[in-house]
């Protein structure tokens, strides 16, 4: 549980109690943002509805500054964090696929969950696609195994890419997430007033 169980903030027999209530509260705080529509979900490729946007990008926003925080008040060291390793035609092949099945059914994975759990046959069948793609690829994984580990790049973060100290590199993020906020406001007051 991040810097909590290290330091001795919480006893460590405590790790699953604390990691299931936290999902519990991503689920409730996924359903109440509207994360289990898939028409909310989609709104954001056709233009009309940008809440999900925002809630990622505020997401995305306040966790690397609380990261940063964490970082200079001793919690953490940014350096030890783990950064998932990059393979790039496995990145991009799979953000094909997911991208094309988040346009197709509404849902990514974790939404899909969340809007299963309330109930929406939709994201059910969208589950067992999931399910079905996972045990196609887990069978055929030798067949993948090339393009699954090809190009590999390291743990390769975006400010190793650039040289840029994670400092200023949140600076920018974050004026990149207002100037989306303003952006994506004039674009569904325009798609508004045509389709409403």
């Amino acid at each position: 549980m991040g810097p909590l169980i290290p330091n001795g903030f919480i006893p460590e027999e405590w790790n699953s109690i604390v990691a299931i209530l936290i999902g519990l509260a991503f689920g409730f705080i996924l359903e109440a943002s509207g994360f289990s529509s898939s028409r909310k979900l989609a709104g954001v490729f056709y233009g009309y509805d940008f809440v999900v946007l925002k809630v990622f990008f505020t997401a995305a926003v306040i966790a690397v500054i609380g990261i940063l925080y964490l970082d200079y008040l001793g919690f953490i060291d940014f350096n030890k964090l783990y950064i998932h390793p990059t393979y790039i035609w496995g990145a991009i092949i799979g953000g094909v696929i997911m991208g094309i099945g988040f346009v197709a059914g509404g849902f990514c994975p974790g939404t899909s969950v969340c809007a299963a759990a309330i109930g929406k046959i939709d994201a059910m069948v969208y589950i067992v696609g999931i399910l079905i793609g996972v045990f196609i690829f887990s069978e055929l994984f030798t067949l993948f195994e090339p393009i699954y580990d090809g190009y590999f790049l390291g743990n390769l973060t975006l400010m190793d890419s650039l040289g840029v100290s994670p400092y200023w590199f949140v600076f920018v993020f974050t004026i990149i997430a207002l100037i989306a906020f303003f952006v994506v406001d004039l674009i569904r007051k325009r798609v508004k007033k045509v389709f409403y």
